[in-house]
């Protein structure tokens, strides 16, 4: 961004009384070094920033060593906190033409690393349920998947939502030490049971609400139970800077309004409910179990805005 474009953004992070945003797609190396240049050169304070792995080198000799080596470069660089993306485990092949799963054992000095540097791994594995389903009425997502066939996962290519998400899972059991951020709860919001007995079995996992607010919002009394259940494992997320829809969330999270709209129909076409989370837990989601898992955070930085 231009540093205009930089100044827009911090004067509607100020209007929504937003103190911190994190950028998760810094890349790596000089890309990187100039993201944080120019993000948190100029509005110091404002924004984290967290680095990305290159995976197009998986079939090189080594790579996870030397993948963690650049890992540990870029967070001496300003780095805190590293993010996969949703390549790993769906979309991303080696050199056989085999799909890389999420837990594929060359990539484990990566997430050692991270774990050895105290940085937090917001991990995007998979995508709804609905995705893997038949495409017909019954569907939830059968607006999103007539506006994005792309979006279907009925290909062979593609292992199964089962798979795709034991395979993530698999890998939290095996890295203790290491704190992941399992996006958009796990995809798991319309299961919360399920999704809090995986909290309670690896304590290193931490999860956040971007892009499923409506799986919350529709349920609001067990919504509201996981919420203040597991405070301290839970942070805000938003899957793209949109300054508009962010009302919707705050609305959700801290009103008990009824019966009210999502701002997206394709990920919903259903009324939601406001979950009326009390003021410690809402300090919690939205800045401070992020203070406590991202290295680097001044809490001046939010002791001077209003709870």
């Amino acid at each position: 961004m231009t540093p205009a474009e930089v100044d827009a953004v911090v004067e509607a992070m100020d209007a929504m009384n937003m103190a911190v945003m994190v950028n998760l797609s810094g890349g790596s190396g000089e890309r990187l070094r100039e993201g944080i240049a120019r993000l948190e050169g100029r509005h110091p304070k404002r924004f984290v920033t967290f680095a990305n792995v290159d995976f197009s080198k998986i079939d090189e000799e080594d790579f996870g060593q030397k993948a963690a080596k650049i890992l540990e470069e870029d967070v001496r660089a300003g780095a805190r906190g590293l993010k996969i993306f949703k390549n790993l485990g769906m979309f991303l092949t080696d050199a056989s033409g085999a799909r890389v799963a999420t837990n594929d054992r060359r990539m484990d000095p990566i997430w050692r690393k991270a774990g050895e540097l105290g940085i937090p791994v917001l991990i995007h594995t998979g995508e709804p349920s609905a995705f893997w389903e038949p495409f017909d009425r019954h569907n939830e997502r059968w607006l999103e998947l007539k506006q994005f066939p792309n979006r279907r996962r009925d290909d062979p290519k593609f292992a199964s939502f089962e798979q795709t998400m034991g395979e993530q899972h698999d890998l939290f059991r095996r890295h203790p030490k290491t704190i992941f951020i399992n996006a958009h709860l796990g995809w798991l919001g319309n299961d919360l049971a399920r999704l809090g007995t995986l909290m309670d079995e690896m304590p290193n996992m931490m999860t956040e609400i971007g892009a499923v607010l409506a799986e919350l919002g529709r349920q609001p009394r067990a919504a509201r139970e996981f919420l203040i259940r597991y405070q301290d494992r839970v942070l805000f997320g938003k899957d793209s800077w949109a300054p508009d829809e962010y009302p919707t969330y705050f609305r959700t999270l801290e009103t008990a309004d009824e019966y009210f709209d999502y701002y997206r129909r394709r990920h919903a076409n259903w009324k939601i409910y406001g979950l009326d989370l009390p003021d410690p837990v809402l300090r919690k989601i939205y800045f401070e179990n992020a203070m406590r898992i991202i290295p680097g955070l001044d809490a001046k930085v939010f002791e001077k805005r209003p709870s």
